[in-house]
């Protein structure tokens, strides 16, 4: 099976990205190939950059609170260009009263601060493992 390629970005205007950097080192020490989209992405950057990189995963670092603005754009533009198929997770501050409403939207995973490395490893991993099993080979 192919590496699994991750496109991690920090969207909206929060300046905050070591967490999203932790994430990257992480995702690429357990053998998946990470790209990093720096600071200050919008939507369509960010799904242009996963169309690019031909992506499995999109991870969205969001801090300031504008993931419910932010979220379903991506979902939407991700339609648009047919990549359905693409796992979108985000971690950063999440109330818990958004945690449904970003699942019905799409969002595959949403990590919490605290969530320990390892279990957003091994979520991408399955999840992305299931992508590639579900997807018809050429």
């Amino acid at each position: 099976m192919p590496k699994v390629r991750v496109v991690i970005a920090k969207p909206g205007l929060d300046g905050h990205d070591r967490g999203a950097r932790v994430i990257a080192r992480a995702l690429r020490d357990a053998g998946m190939e990470v790209i990093y989209t720096g600071l200050r992405q919008t939507p369509e950057q960010i799904v242009s950059a996963a169309l690019q990189e031909d992506a499995d995963v999109i991870g969205l670092s969001i801090l300031s609170g504008a993931h419910m603005h932010i979220c379903p754009r991506v979902v939407e533009l991700l339609g648009e260009k047919g990549m359905r198929d693409v796992i979108v997770v985000v971690g950063g501050i999440i109330p818990d009263v958004d945690i449904p409403r970003l699942n019905a939207l799409g969002i595959h995973g949403i990590f919490l601060p605290g969530t320990p490395m390892q279990d957003v490893v091994e979520f991408i991993r399955r999840n992305a493992r299931a992508r590639a099993e579900s997807v018809p080979s050429s």
